[in-house]
């Protein structure tokens, strides 16, 4: 009883007293003007930084893979085998050795980065100002989130989306790409002969609306991402890094991270799995063919 009125009360000292704590601004903060346009901005620093301490980990953990791995390879092994059989399903198994290095690298690196912003000092540390109450005041952090970052998020959204253009290139094809986004797939020999004619055309009108939807897809991944991050940055620092939401935000980083890679898959695997599909219908219609003679 004594801790829930200890919560409420600390909420009730945040609703009444909002001014007390500063809001993060959504821009990332430039640190560098390199001239020309070029700048490097306080996201950008700890995307780099995360990014090497990334790959000096996995670099250490396995090093020269061996048969009988070590704790630290097993360890990265199963986490590989577990995002395989996540991800295997959902795209097709002939598009996902392709696709299948892309979203293990854009899982681990969007997990990582969403996680960074809960390290002593992100967000905390940098450029300020007191004001006449002796209060300081962080105007420019040296380190920020990289995903709370809209430009990151955008730039991660549009990698995601090129692997997708390739993949569904490569391993369905235009003919397939135009079939499922066009084609009538109403059965001829179970649809009225006079309904058949209106089902194409309806057919092609959802097509050019799923094409517009596939061209936002990039805006609505980068903006998902990017409103979950910095809403949890700015609920960390609206309440003065309270423990529990910590926790919370450890959570909400690993949910970001699955549902990021998750879309991707699914969006791939729309078109190829499908093409997946198509391949085992015609090889089981050969056979069938073949039993017949």
């Amino acid at each position: 009883m004594r801790i829930l009125k200890n919560f409420l009360g600390f909420a009730a000292a945040i609703v009444a007293a909002p001014a007390a704590f500063a809001a993060v601004d959504p821009k990332a903060s430039v640190l560098f003007d390199l001239g020309g346009g070029w700048r490097i901005t306080n996201s950008m620093i700890t995307g780099w930084l995360v990014s090497l301490a990334i790959i000096t980990l996995i670099l250490i953990a396995v090093g020269n893979p061996k048969v009988l791995p070590g704790k630290a390879q097993a360890v990265f092994e199963s986490l590989l085998e577990a995002l395989r059989d996540l991800f295997e399903p959902i795209v097709g198994k002939k598009a996902f050795p392709f696709v299948f290095p892309l979203l293990v690298t854009l899982f681990i690196f969007i997990l990582i980065q969403n996680w960074s912003g809960l390290l002593p000092g992100v967000g905390t540390v940098g450029y300020g100002q007191t004001d006449a109450e002796g209060h300081f005041h962080l105007t420019r952090p040296w380190v920020r989130p990289f995903t709370a970052d809209f430009n990151s998020t955008i730039a991660l959204a549009l990698i995601s989306f090129g692997g997708f253009l390739v993949a569904i290139w490569r391993f369905a094809g235009p003919k397939l790409i135009l079939w499922d986004l066009f084609g009538n797939k109403a059965d001829k020999k179970e649809t009225p002969v006079w309904l058949y004619p209106i089902l194409s055309i309806v057919f092609l009108v959802v097509g050019f609306i799923e094409v517009f939807s596939i061209s936002i897809r990039p805006f609505t991944l980068s903006v998902r991402l990017f409103g979950n991050v910095f809403g949890g940055e700015n609920l960390l620092h609206g309440t003065g890094f309270f423990p529990v939401f910590y926790f919370m935000e450890l959570l909400v980083g690993l949910i970001q991270a699955t549902v990021f890679t998750l879309l991707s898959a699914v969006y791939v695997g729309l078109i190829c799995n499908h093409g997946d599909d198509h391949d085992h219908d015609h090889a089981a219609e050969g056979a069938t063919g073949e039993a017949h003679h």
